[in-house]
């Protein structure tokens, strides 16, 4: 089990150091009435002669597994409160015969040893002191027998799992064994002549009828999963099985699970977003130092607490060392958390590799490793003080539905929040003399190119994901479009993000200029970002039409087809395309129309107004429309104004636009201002 004294942040109370003394005071006891203070009647089981071992290990065995199958179908214990052994068949092997020679030797284990040093038996104070010698030497040996932990390994194996039974079928046949090897003992002292056999008894016949029946209650007990696991999906905790165990001891073979010092103090320096960093120590400890910006949870609070946090960001557990970051972060893969790290070597590595002044150190430096020793000690150690921190709120639902518009306020008020995701739009030059804190620059163009051999066209949703992928970008994060009067850069970013099925995005009301001159939060920094692996959802577009599909509906006339160009180049006085006008029975609406400037803000005109104007142009809110430009560019603000902001439900988009129509010869071209509407 892993809801340990020490998950609970009691172990360094006084109630916690009492409740450890009690509890080893009874273990000692129990081992003492036992006979395991004795080596004769311990060894005595490779004699023949005593068979006290395995009667205590069986009935610690069957009661063990039929308590955890009664409370993992009552839904007491779920997996994540189990810490299984992975199997590794080398180190198993060859630890289980050295083991089991010593045992036979000495007739001694490490637990009950001590039992026997305390009871005054000096061959048990000479077994434990032989013991510890052998762990030193051990560790000094480790290097030469590192392979055999990694020889074998075959991740969690569970019997019944592997026999093909069920958990309630794998109880009932140890049972059997259990009172089978009970009956087989019995019998061998029986004819020893050994006092105290109970074969016979009506106790011993009440006790193996009570474990078999158990056993068998278990076929008729209805399975509850505990309420923190059940789904497969990624973001909802997932059950134990031997493949889904084979996947995490991977990861951890691989040291996939790991983040070394130097790498973690550089992404805290450089203000990462979706970086938290959690001590897992006793609060007394994180109180008295902590790595500058962690957080303190204890383990027993780090699922309820990491949950908004599930494959979002990046999230990094340390201690002192890595054994309880270790344990922590298995419990949260098999919960489904598949962005937990552990930091190596735990905070004594960190202090040691990243605080240690360059003049202690004994390896060769030269003079930037030096500076970067420095900008670390810097910035932890003699930087601002450091103080608790806590836990970052998620970020807050906007003030409108999304798709939308937020306001700079909240915008400001949600920065550094997991979840948040501010892009960027205008220049490189422009962005890199200074960009809202956080936000990422994304090159326009970078979302479009040549399919089907029209330029300038949105890429296949593969290609968005990939690149959204690359700016970390997860499905539930809420995005921020930013420009700088130019609407329609953040509806076609929009037109992306509709195409990947993530509508959780807003255009921020104010320009980036406008935020820097009101004094609001400024950087040059470059954020760090961790990758992400956006999902693909290729039946997510249900927006864009070829045109085939207008060329069809001019047929039936039911459809609005509506022209954003402006009104000169709807006429065919002016013409960048292989021909000049419109779709036939297209009306017009320049989408310059739908926006208003403010001094040097340009953004859309109030709501009232934007729906008049189109009342004349579309007859009702249900009415289909497609509406396009030369590119697709422009008929995104209107797609977004029209679908977004005014509530039409059938609006459709003509990404190819007019540079494909205009191209094709077959296609149908009018010409003059006879439909056009402002």
């Amino acid at each position: 089990m892993i809801e340990t004294l020490f998950s609970t942040d009691l172990l360094h109370s006084g109630p916690g150091f009492l409740a450890a003394f009690i509890v080893g005071l009874l273990f000692g006891l129990v081992l003492e009435r036992a006979g395991f203070g004795s080596s004769r009647r311990i060894a005595g089981v490779f004699y023949l002669t005593d068979m006290a071992v395995i009667k205590v290990m069986f009935t610690a065995l069957v009661t063990a597994a039929i308590g955890l199958a009664y409370a993992s179908f009552l839904g007491l214990v779920g997996p994540e409160n189990l810490y299984v052994m992975p199997t590794v068949y080398g180190a198993q092997i060859v630890g289980g015969l050295i083991f089991g020679v010593g045992f036979a030797l000495s007739g001694w284990c490490p637990g009950t040893s001590l039992v026997g040093a305390a009871s005054g038996k000096l061959d048990a104070v000479v077994f434990f002191v032989g013991a510890i010698l052998g762990s030193i030497v051990f560790n000094e040996l480790y290097p030469s027998v590192e392979f055999l932990y990694n020889w074998g390994s075959a991740g969690v194996r569970l019997i019944y799992e592997s026999a093909g039974i069920s958990l309630a079928a794998a109880v009932l046949v140890l049972s059997i064994l259990a009172v089978m090897a009970f009956w087989v003992a019995e019998t061998v002292e029986e004819k020893g002549h050994r006092p105290g056999v109970l074969k016979n008894t009506r106790f011993f016949r009440s006790f193996c009828t009570a474990l078999i029946i158990l056993a068998v209650g278990l076929f008729i007990t209805p399975s509850t999963p505990p309420s923190s696991a059940t789904s497969a999906d990624s973001s909802q905790p997932v059950a134990v099985s031997t493949e889904f165990e084979k996947a995490l001891m991977a990861s951890i073979e691989a040291a996939a699970d790991h983040i070394e010092p130097e790498e973690l103090a550089n992404r805290i320096m450089g203000n990462e977003r979706g970086l938290l960093v959690v001590d897992v120590r006793p609060a007394v400890e994180y109180q008295a130092f902590h790595i500058r910006g962690a957080v303190n949870i204890g383990m027993a609070e780090l699922a309820d607490q990491l949950a908004p946090y599930r494959n979002r960001g990046l999230i990094v557990l340390y201690s002192n060392g890595m054994t309880h970051p270790a344990q922590a972060r298995d419990s949260l893969y098999r919960q489904g958390f598949r962005n937990v790290y552990i930091l190596s070597e735990g905070l004594t590595g960190f202090m040691e590799r990243c605080l240690k002044p360059a003049s202690l150190r004994t390896e060769p430096l030269d003079a930037a490793k030096v500076a970067q020793i420095n900008a670390w000690r810097n910035y932890f150690q003699f930087g601002p003080s450091v103080v608790a921190a806590s836990v970052p709120e998620p970020v807050e639902s906007p003030e409108t539905n999304l798709p939308g518009i937020v306001s700079a306020d909240w915008v400001q008020q949600n920065l550094g929040r997991p979840g948040l995701v501010v892009i960027d739009l205008r220049g490189q030059e422009e962005y890199n003399r200074g960009h809202i804190p956080g936000s990422m620059r994304l090159d326009l163009e970078s979302l479009r190119g040549v399919v089907g051999g029209v330029p300038s066209r949105l890429m296949p949703v593969q290609i968005l994901a990939a690149k959204f992928s690359l700016m970390g970008l997860q499905p539930d994060d809420v995005v921020v479009l930013a420009t700088d009067g130019k609407p329609r850069d953040a509806t076609l970013v929009g037109m992306a993000l509709e195409r990947m099925g993530h509508t959780r995005y807003a255009l921020m009301e104010t320009s980036v200029a406008k935020w820097h001159s009101d004094g609001r939060p400024w950087d040059q920094a470059l954020p760090t970002v961790t990758p992400s692996e956006y999902p693909v959802d290729p039946d997510a577009d249900t927006f864009t039409v070829e045109y085939q599909t207008i060329l069809a509906e001019l047929n039936k006339g039911r459809t609005v087809i509506l022209d954003v160009r402006p009104v000169d180049y709807y006429t065919g006085a002016k013409s960048d395309e292989a021909r000049a006008g419109h779709i036939p029975g297209a009306v017009n609406r320049p989408f310059t129309e739908d926006l208003v400037k403010n001094g040097e803000e340009v953004f859309f005109k109030p709501l009232p107004d934007l729906a008049k104007a189109y009342e004349a142009l579309i007859p009702d809110k249900n009415t289909p429309v497609i509406v396009h430009c030369r590119t697709g560019h422009q008929a995104s603000q209107t797609w977004f104004v029209l679908k977004r902001l005014l509530g039409y439900t059938n609006v459709r988009w003509y990404d190819a636009s007019w540079t494909e129509w205009a191209a094709r010869p077959e296609l149908p071209v009018a010409t003059g201002a006879s439909e056009s509407k402002g």
